[in-house]
């Protein structure tokens, strides 16, 4: 791991970043001997930022696509519905205790 002194770590910090990018990290003295270590982060990015791909469809096709996709789910939202809304119409029966 290659140490800085603090006046090298001035002058050549582009160099220090792109040294700890390329082997994890490095050091930084102070005159006074303190050490501080420099190292790079993991990137953080969306987890809606994924790469495209090439589908070779149009953008007509595409929209047909995702509205036919609205079209089926909504049928399907309506029929949970309906089916969830019959269920809790049904009267609740009563346990005898005997």
């Amino acid at each position: 791991m290659k140490v800085y002194s603090y006046s090298e770590a001035r002058q050549q910090l582009a160099e220090l970043l792109n040294r700890a990018r390329r082997e994890g990290e490095v050091e930084i003295r102070r005159r006074d001997g303190q050490m501080f270590v420099v190292r790079p982060t993991a990137n953080v990015g969306s987890p809606l930022d994924v790469p495209g791909v090439n589908t070779d469809l149009s953008r007509e096709e595409i929209v047909g696509l995702v509205r036919e996709s609205r079209r089926s789910t909504g049928r399907f939202l309506k029929e949970t519905r309906s089916s969830n809304n019959e269920r809790m119409r049904l009267p609740r029966q009563r346990r005898v205790r005997g």
